[in-house]
């Protein structure tokens, strides 16, 4: 009976690990969404309705009636327009020192931006790029329109 109740526990462990690692993956949480939103996340598609979590390497879309407010973990606050793709390249932040790195790309729309912790503490972590530019973020606010 104790290999079974060993065996269970080893299990519960795993789970709890697993649990545990993808929350750290969590980026920030959609904070506004209006018509069609969704996220694509590993070859999926998932609808993206206030409250949503944002995940590092996520790819925000919105649809030709859609747009979206997105409140990153270090409070960085982003909104996209209609029909846009925002893809999250990186995304890491530590709460106690500030440090980390955002790395996004606009491929499509219009985003504006707000920046947070992370670009006051290290303007250099934060970044943004269209296909025609790359711009550092140094603890502003800005509008980015990427065309069609």
């Amino acid at each position: 009976m104790k290999p079974v109740h060993y065996t269970r526990s080893i299990l519960i462990c795993a789970l709890a690990a697993l649990g545990a690692t993808s929350a750290l993956a969590d980026a920030g949480r959609v904070k506004v969404s209006s018509g069609p939103v969704h996220i694509e996340r590993g070859g999926q598609r998932i609808a993206a309705p206030v409250d949503t979590l944002v995940q590092a390497e996520d790819t925000i879309v919105t649809g030709a009636n859609g747009s979206v407010g997105v409140t990153f973990t270090d409070n960085t606050r982003v909104s996209a327009g209609p029909n846009s793709v925002l893809a999250i390249n990186r995304y890491a932040f530590d709460q106690a020192t500030h440090a980390g790195t955002f790395d996004a790309t606009i491929k499509r729309g219009t985003l504006g931006v707000i920046s947070g912790k992370m670009a006051k503490a290290s303007p250099e972590a934060v970044t943004l790029r269209t296909a025609s530019m790359v711009m550092g973020v140094r603890g502003t606010e800005f509008v980015v329109y990427a065309g069609e």
